[in-house]
């Protein structure tokens, strides 16, 4: 992971409106490249996002696709938000739902929940594009032991609002007077926005923490340009951003969360927490995903 801080004498322009650049850990899995920019060194979350990952874009031969084994959460939720491709979520809970583009999927973990990702069957023997944003929310110290639960969202509910080259969807949250359907425990902004080329847009100040991820194309925040894959973390009001190219970006922040321990896929304000998650795991009682019997095991 490499950073540059608006104080770093190597970060040029780093003024005004950019506080942090973080650029991503990169790494292959397989035909297959994630993108990190949380949980960073310098930067552990941006408002109750704690994990902030791009998944692809990859293009999947027939007779290959993703196979995450079913795997446990506690402490948080997860939104998945595709751009292309589909993905197959199964878990403990019971629930079977199809991950397209556009739709979100908010799994909440609370105490305890075990789910799997895998490529749809007919994704498989055909083949298929993927590219995506998968993210986690802490939740708030007080739900951090709520129960399961996982509601989706279809692309059709989500609001989208389109105005001189930019197109923004509510994913999570109230922008530019618009509210999303979709309910978190936590004060939360999410957006996705395309920018045409030199359209400019106003990062919404609605939350405390803000952050914008370029997923495509290049834009200038303030007097700083933000390239393909990196992440600044945003301060002051009215805060402009412009599109040097076709462009598309994740807008993502809330309110601040307070400290939390990250272990593998577990997140909490305990430690005693996580290493008896870790003991549940490993003795087999968290439950398993009807339907899909296989498992990740406790890392050493």
């Amino acid at each position: 992971m490499s950073f540059v801080e608006a104080n770093d004498p190597s970060c040029e322009a780093c003024t005004g409106a950019v506080s942090l650049l973080v650029k991503p850990s990169e790494k292959d899995l397989g035909g297959f490249t994630v993108r990190r920019v949380l949980p960073a060194r310098q930067l552990s979350a941006v408002g109750p996002f704690v994990f902030f990952d791009e998944m692809g874009p990859a293009d999947f031969a027939a007779g290959t696709g993703i196979n995450v084994r079913p795997h446990p959460h506690i402490g948080l939720a997860t939104v998945t938000y595709l751009f292309e491709g589909q993905m197959l979520h199964r878990d403990s809970l019971g629930y079977v739902q199809l991950i397209e583009p556009g739709a979100v999927n908010l799994m909440t973990a609370g105490r305890g929940i075990v789910h799997s990702e895998r490529t749809p069957v007919d994704r498989e023997r055909s083949g298929q594009r993927l590219h995506g944003i998968q993210t986690w929310m802490a939740l708030p110290e007080h739900q951090q032991e709520i129960d399961p639960a996982f509601v989706h969202y279809p692309a059709a509910s989500l609001p989208v609002i389109q105005d001189r080259g930019v197109t923004t969807t509510i994913v999570i949250g109230e922008a530019y007077d618009v509210q999303s359907p979709v309910s978190v425990h936590a004060h939360t902004l999410y957006l996705v926005q395309t920018l045409d080329a030199d359209a400019v847009v106003t990062i919404p100040d609605s939350a405390v923490e803000r952050a914008v991820y370029v997923v495509a194309g290049r834009v200038n925040i303030g007097a700083h340009q933000v390239d393909a894959g990196a992440l600044a973390a945003i301060r002051g009001v009215g805060v402009k951003m412009r599109a040097q190219v076709f462009s598309r970006v994740v807008i993502a922040g809330g309110e601040p969360i307070g400290a939390r321990h990250l272990w593998w896929n577990f997140v909490h304000t305990s430690r005693e927490r996580i290493e008896s998650a870790k003991r549940d795991w490993r003795d087999g009682r968290f439950g398993t995903v009807p339907g899909d019997p296989e498992y990740i095991p406790l890392p050493e």
